[in-house]
Formats: C-alpha cells, sequence, structure tokens
C-alpha cells in the first residue's frame, strides 16, 4: 500500500498544477490563430503606418563584436557586428488576453514588412553580409529584428604615423528606397553597444559613436535619413618595438657613439670602418644565401653540374672542410682514383655502340652469328631460326629500355644528392670564412685603438 500512495504522489502533483492553469489554455492552437488572422490580409509591400502622410520611426543600433582585418592596402575593415532594428507594425497587433497569453511571435523576415536598411560604404561582393533571423514581433505590434553578419566597410587610412597611428572607420547605414518623409531613422544610443567585444591582437578599440545625418540633394526636395557609426581604433605598438624600433634604435645609437669621441683621435674612423665591414658582412651573407637555397633545389631536369663546379665542391673543398658524404669518404686519394675512373669510363663509352653500352658487351657480339653443335662453331642458323632471332631482338630492346630507365632515374637521383651536398659545402665555408671574418675585423680594428688596453 505504501509503495502504491508513493506512485499516486506526481500524479497528483501534476494534477495540481494543472489545475492552477487558466482554463482553455493551448499554447500551439493560439499561435497558429494568431498568425492566421493577423497573416490573413498581411501584405509585405505594404509599409505598415496608420496615416500614410508619416513616416515609420526604425530606431537603430550597432553591436560591435569583433574586428576581423584591417586590409591597409586595399583600405578595407572587416568586423562581426550585430544590427539592432525596431520599429512598429500597424499590421501586427492582437489581444494577449483573447489568445491564451501569447505576449510574442517569431516570424521570418521574408513574411513581414522590414526597413531596407544597407550599409552604404558597403565592400562586400554581396554587398549585405548580414544573416536573416526571425524577428520578434510583440503583441503591441514592436518588433525587434537583429541580423548579425560579417561587414566590409571602405576606409580611408591613413599611415603617415605607423605604427602609432589611429584610424577612424565609418559605418554608414541607411533605406535605400525610402527618404526622410516615409521612414525616419533614430539613434538608439549615442554609442555603439560593445559590451560584448573581443578585443584585437593588433588594434585597440578607443570608441563607437553614432550620429544621425540628414541631408538634401539638389535633386530631390526629400530629406535622407543615415545613421553613422564611427570605428574609432589605435594600433598596438608592442609588436612593432620589439621588432622595429628598438633595432633601429640601437643601430643609430651606435652609430651616434662615434661623435662622442674626441676629434684628434683615431677611434671615429675605426668605429665607421668597423660598421662598414659589419654592413658589408650581412649583405654578403644574404647573397650567398639566395646561392645556396638556389644549389639545393635545383634538379635533374633544369641543371646541369658544370664540372668545375663538381670538381670543387664535391671533391677539394669538402676535403678541405673535413666533410663528406654517407657512404663516401672523401680524401685525396679518392678524389684522384674518381678523376681517373671518370676518365676511363669517358673513354670507354667513347669507344662501343650504343647497344654495347646498354647491355655492358663487346661491339663483336652483333657481328658473331649463331652456331649449333655442342662447341658453337660448326652449324649456322637456317632459315627456320628466324623466328628466335626475332624475339631476341625484341628482348634486347625491351631490356635496352629497361635498362636506360633504372640509369636515367638513379643518374636524376644522383644529380640532385650532388646539387644539395653543393649547397651544404657552401653553407659550411660560408659559416667557416664569415666566423673568422668578424673575429678577425673585430679584433683587428679594436687593437688599432692606441689606448684600448688604458685602464
Amino acid at each position: 500500500m505504501a509503495a502504491a500512495s508513493a506512485g499516486r504522489r506526481p500524479q497528483l502533483l501534476w494534477i495540481g498544477l494543472l489545475a492552477l492553469l487558466p482554463p482553455g489554455t493551448h499554447q500551439g492552437k493560439n499561435e497558429r490563430r494568431i498568425l492566421e488572422n493577423v497573416m490573413k490580409n498581411y501584405n509585405t509591400l505594404e509599409r505598415p503606418v496608420a496615416n500614410e502622410s508619416l513616416p515609420i520611426t526604425v530606431k537603430f543600433g550597432l553591436t560591435l563584436q569583433q574586428i576581423l582585418d584591417v586590409d591597409e592596402k586595399n583600405q578595407i575593415l572587416t568586423s562581426n557586428n550585430w544590427l539592432n532594428l525596431e520599429w512598429m507594425d500597424y499590421n501586427l497587433q492582437w489581444d494577449p488576453e483573447d489568445h491564451g497569453g501569447v505576449h510574442d511571435l517569431h516570424i521570418h523576415p521574408k513574411y513581414l514588412w522590414k526597413p531596407d536598411v544597407l550599409m552604404y560604404n558597403s565592400a562586400d561582393e554581396k554587398f549585405d553580409g548580414t544573416y536573416p533571423t526571425n524577428v520578434v514581433v510583440d503583441h503591441n505590434g514592436s518588433c525587434l529584428f537583429v541580423p548579425p553578419g560579417i561587414f566590409k566597410s571602405t576606409c580611408k587610412i591613413d599611415i603617415t604615423w605607423f605604427p602609432f597611428d589611429e584610424q577612424r572607420c565609418d559605418m554608414k547605414f541607411g533605406s535605400w528606397t525610402y527618404d526622410g518623409w516615409q521612414l525616419d531613422l533614430v539613434l538608439k544610443e549615442k554609442e555603439g553597444d560593445t559590451s560584448t567585444f573581443i578585443s584585437n591582437g593588433e588594434w585597440d578599440l578607443l570608441g563607437l559613436p553614432g550620429k544621425r545625418n540628414v541631408k538634401v540633394y539638389d535633386c530631390c526636395p526629400t530629406p535622407y535619413v543615415d545613421i553613422t557609426f564611427t570605428i574609432k581604433i589605435r594600433r598596438r605598438t608592442l609588436y612593432y618595438f620589439s621588432t622595429l624600433i628598438i633595432p633601429c634604435v640601437l643601430i643609430s645609437s651606435m652609430a651616434l657613439l662615434g661623435f662622442t669621441l674626441p676629434p684628434d683621435s683615431g677611434e671615429k674612423l675605426t668605429l665607421g670602418t668597423y660598421f662598414n665591414c659589419i654592413m658589408f658582412m650581412v649583405a654578403s651573407s644574404v647573397v650567398l644565401t639566395v646561392v645556396v637555397l638556389n644549389y639545393h633545389h635545383r634538379t635533374a631536369d633544369t641543371h646541369r653540374m658544370p664540372q668545375w663546379i663538381s670538381t670543387l665542391f664535391l671533391n677539394w673543398l669538402p676535403w678541405f672542410l673535413r666533410m663528406s658524404r654517407p657512404g663516401r669518404k672523401i680524401t685525396r686519394k679518392t678524389i684522384m682514383m674518381n678523376n681517373k675512373m671518370k676518365e676511363l669510363e669517358l673513354k670507354e663509352r667513347s669507344s662501343k655502340s650504343l647497344l654495347a653500352n646498354v647491355l655492358d658487351m663487346d661491339d663483336d657480339f652483333r657481328g658473331l652469328a649463331p652456331t649449333g653443335g655442342y662447341g658453337g662453331l660448326e652449324y649456322t642458323p637456317s632459315s627456320g631460326c628466324a623466328g628466335t632471332h626475332r624475339e631476341l631482338q625484341a628482348l634486347l630492346r625491351e631490356l635496352r629500355f629497361i635498362t636506360a630507365r633504372i640509369r636515367k632515374d638513379d643518374e636524376i637521383r644522383e644529380i640532385i644528392s650532388d646539387w644539395k651536398f653543393a649547397a651544404m659545402v657552401v653553407d659550411r665555408f660560408c659559416l667557416i670564412v664569415f666566423t673568422l671574418f668578424t673575429v678577425v675585423a673585430t679584433i683587428a680594428i679594436l687593437l688599432t685603438a692606441p689606448h684600448i688596453l688604458v685602464a
């Protein structure tokens, strides 16, 4: 019995809660009935005002979420924003008491009239980058439309004081077809909403003021209203201090030290000479680095290694620098042997026929006629062996092709390996030479000062 009474308690609780609800409450049916009654004669082309001679007032606000990019070259600011539009729709009203207490509806904007407010200075390919979210419609006709979007706005960027520059980028919004007598834009707040702004790593946000402008053009007597928000940003200078300003200041300070020396001393010229040597070394290192990268990325399809480069960078210079390749020890004896082997190989190849070079056989192979018998000296093939001879020729052609392909692949890999090793040799040579140059130049120039060792 106790278990049965415990099981009835949740049921009794639900029955009690349902008894407290007002009679006839059916939320789904009421919303459907509101949509049927309100939208039955609704026209999205109709400007929703009670008096057509009066403008419809639209309150406009902007929420800045994030500054995504500032393109100085193309003068485009990319930002993430939420628009905030509020207006009264005369045709969207109902009594909540007659419709089950339903106070608001969420309707897609394509089923309602909405102000055609666009950003005038848009640089987007689609011009309008907003997402069509639902419009929140209150029972008294109040409509709230908050479409988010990625906005690309044109901005005149002045980098005269880079990297200590401040930029002012305007975002000008207004109706595309309605004038001020038909649609009146009102600034919701004097400042845009930045409470949810995500800070940018390169720019600091200084402010987001808004301003309502009314302009009358010469062509038409009617006023045109726009709302302009100005994004004020300042460039962060920490990165440029550490990578640009501080090195320049240090170099300039070192150059200015020469003017603190007495005019009758020779250290002025010595210090200037030292700076010139450092500048020459830096410029030379850049040029040689380009040469090293050029050698490293060369292939057999684009470059053939000249004989002097092969002799210098693959034999003598590695031997002098005590460098070796995997599986190859470079000594004076191996260099001389390699040179003799290459000479003999070139002579042998020039004296043998193409087929002999491919198959590594003697030239008299083609002149020998296949003979029969156990000794192979007395039997000459007759016409019945012609088929076998053709098969042998076909086999030789295939073997020649495969051998040539394997040899070509090996040569390509060898050439690429030679260029990369030559780049390593040049890199190692430059490291040793520039290290010696820096040490020797520094010691030599400092020792020219007559009083450097004087306390």
